[in-house]
C-alpha cells in the first residue's frame, strides 16, 4: 500500500511531461525548443545537488518520510504556481520549474531505501521492478489524460490544476501509507556478503595456485567507474534523444487528431508497463549485470533505426511509434538492472549518487537535445548523436561486468 501515493505522483508528471514542452512551444513558439531545452537543463543540473543532500540527509536521520511528503507538497505549490498569470512568461516559469525540480528529487533516495531495507537482498530486483511496473501504469494514466485533455482542448490552468491534483493525492496517501524502516540493516549485509565472497574467492585461488593446480578463473572486482560512466553516458543518450522528442513526433504527426502525440507516449509507456512486470518474473535469473550494457546497445539501435522516419513518408508514425515501444520496453528491465546493482554498489549516506548520475547525464542532453534538433536537418543529428553515445555506454558496461 505504500506505493500507492507514488502512484498517483507519476500520474500527475506523466500527464507534465509531454504537456510541459507543448505548452513552452505554445507561449514562445519563435524560441520554443530552445527554452525547452534550458528548462530541462536548469532543473537536472539544480537535481545533482538536490540528489546528494536529501540522500545523505535521509540516511544520516533514518527518516524517510518526510523527505517524500516534502517532495509532493512542494510540487504540488509549485504546479498550482504554474497556472497563475505571472507564469505566463518563460523566464518564470523555468524558476519556479528549477525549484520544484529541486525538491521533487527529494522522493527518490528515500523510495530507493524503502524497497532496500523491507525486503530481502534477493528480492530486490523483484520489488523494483514491481515498484516501477506499477508506477508506470500511473504515469501511462497521466499521458492517457493528456490526449483527452488535449482532444476536447481544456486551458492549459486546468491540465495544470489536474497535475496539481493529483500530487495532492500522492501526498495525502503517503501520508497515510508510508512508514519508516524499524530496522535499517539489509544494505549494510549486502556489503559484508560482496567483501566476504571477495576474500574468499582470493583465498580460493591462491590455495589452488599454491597446490600446483592451474585453473582458468580469474579474481575480477566490479569496475565501479566504469559503471558510473555507462549510466551517465545511457542518461545522457536518452536525454539528448527524448527531450526534443515530443516536438519531432508532433511534427510527423501533424495531419493527425490532436492529443496523437500524447498516444504515441501512451504506447512507449506500456512498453515500459511490459517490461517492469516480464522482468520482475525473471527477477531471480542469472546474467544482470552483463545485460544492462545489451540494452544500451539495443538502444543505439533503435535511435539510429528512427533515422529511417526523417524521410517524408506515411509509415513515419507507425515506425517511430514501433520503436518508442521497444525503447519503453528497454528502458524498463534497464532500469530494474541498475537500481537493483546500485544498492549493492553505492553506500549508506551516499544513495543519491545514483540520482546525481542520471542527473548530470539528462541535465546535459536536455540542452544538447534541442539544441541539435535547431540546426539544419537536426533531428537527423539527434538520432545520430544519441545513437553513438548508447554504443559508447554499452562499451562502458561491459567495461563493469
Amino acid at each position: 500500500m505504500w506505493r500507492l501515493g507514488f502512484f498517483f505522483h507519476e500520474m500527475g508528471f506523466g500527464l507534465l511531461s509531454i504537456f510541459l514542452p507543448l505548452y513552452i512551444v505554445q507561449i514562445d513558439k519563435a524560441n520554443g525548443l530552445f527554452y525547452v531545452g534550458v528548462i530541462m537543463a536548469i532543473a537536472l543540473f539544480v537535481a545533482i545537488p538536490a540528489s546528494f543532500l536529501w540522500g545523505y540527509l535521509c540516511d544520516k536521520t533514518r527518516h524517510y518520510k518526510r523527505y517524500i511528503l516534502m517532495s509532493f507538497s512542494v510540487s504540488s505549490l509549485m504546479l498550482y504556481l504554474f497556472t497563475l498569470d505571472s507564469a505566463q512568461n518563460v523566464t518564470v516559469l523555468i524558476i519556479l520549474y528549477a525549484v520544484m525540480a529541486f525538491f521533487h528529487i527529494a522522493h527518490e533516495p528515500p523510495k530507493n531505501v524503502l524497497i532496500a531495507e523491507l525486503y530481502s537482498h534477493k528480492d530486490w530486483e523483484r520489488n523494483f521492478a514491481f515498484y516501477e511496473g506499477f508506477t508506470e501504469v500511473g504515469w501511462l494514466i497521466g499521458l492517457l489524460l493528456g490526449f483527452f485533455m488535449s482532444h476536447y482542448i481544456l486551458g492549459a490552468s486546468n491540465i495544470l490544476l489536474v497535475c496539481m491534483g493529483l500530487n495532492v493525492v500522492a501526498l495525502v496517501l503517503s501520508a497515510i501509507f508510508v512508514a519508516d524502516p524499524s530496522l535499517i540493516f539489509e544494505r549494510s549485509l549486502v556489503t559484508m556478503e560482496k567483501t566476504v565472497s571477495f576474500s574468499s574467492q582470493g583465498v580460493f585461488l591462491a590455495s589452488k595456485m599454491l597446490d600446483g593446480i592451474a585453473g582458468d578463473e580469474r579474481l575480477k572486482k566490479e569496475n565501479v567507474l566504469a559503471f558510473c560512466a555507462g549510466l551517465v553516458l545511457f542518461s545522457l543518450a536518452t536525454s539528448i534523444l527524448f527531450t526534443p522528442l515530443p516536438i519531432f513526433i508532433n511534427s510527423i504527426a501533424a495531419d493527425l487528431p490532436a492529443g496523437f502525440v500524447f498516444a504515441i507516449f501512451v504506447l512507449n509507456s506500456s512498453g515500459g508497463v511490459v517490461g517492469y512486470f516480464l522482468v520482475r518474473s525473471r527477477a531471480e535469473q542469472p546474467g544482470g549485470k552483463a545485460s544492462v550494457g545489451r540494452l544500451a546497445l539495443s538502444r543505439g539501435l533503435l535511435a539510429f533505426l528512427l533515422l529511417a522516419t526523417i524521410q517524408s513518408s506515411s509509415y513515419n508514425v507507425i515506425l517511430a511509434t514501433v520503436v518508442l515501444v521497444l525503447m519503453g520496453f528497454a528502458f524498463a528491465v534497464f532500469m530494474v538492472r541498475i537500481l537493483s546493482l546500485s544498492m549493492e554498489l553505492i553506500p549508506a549516506g551516499r544513495i543519491g549518487l545514483v540520482n546525481v548520475l542520471i542527473g548530470v547525464g539528462g541535465a546535459s542532453g536536455s540542452f544538447m537535445g534541442p539544441y541539435i534538433a535547431q540546426l539544419p536537418n537536426g533531428f537527423f543529428y539527434v538520432f545520430l548523436v544519441s545513437g553513438a553515445i548508447f554504443v559508447a555506454g554499452y562499451a562502458a558496461f561491459r567495461a563493469f561486468a
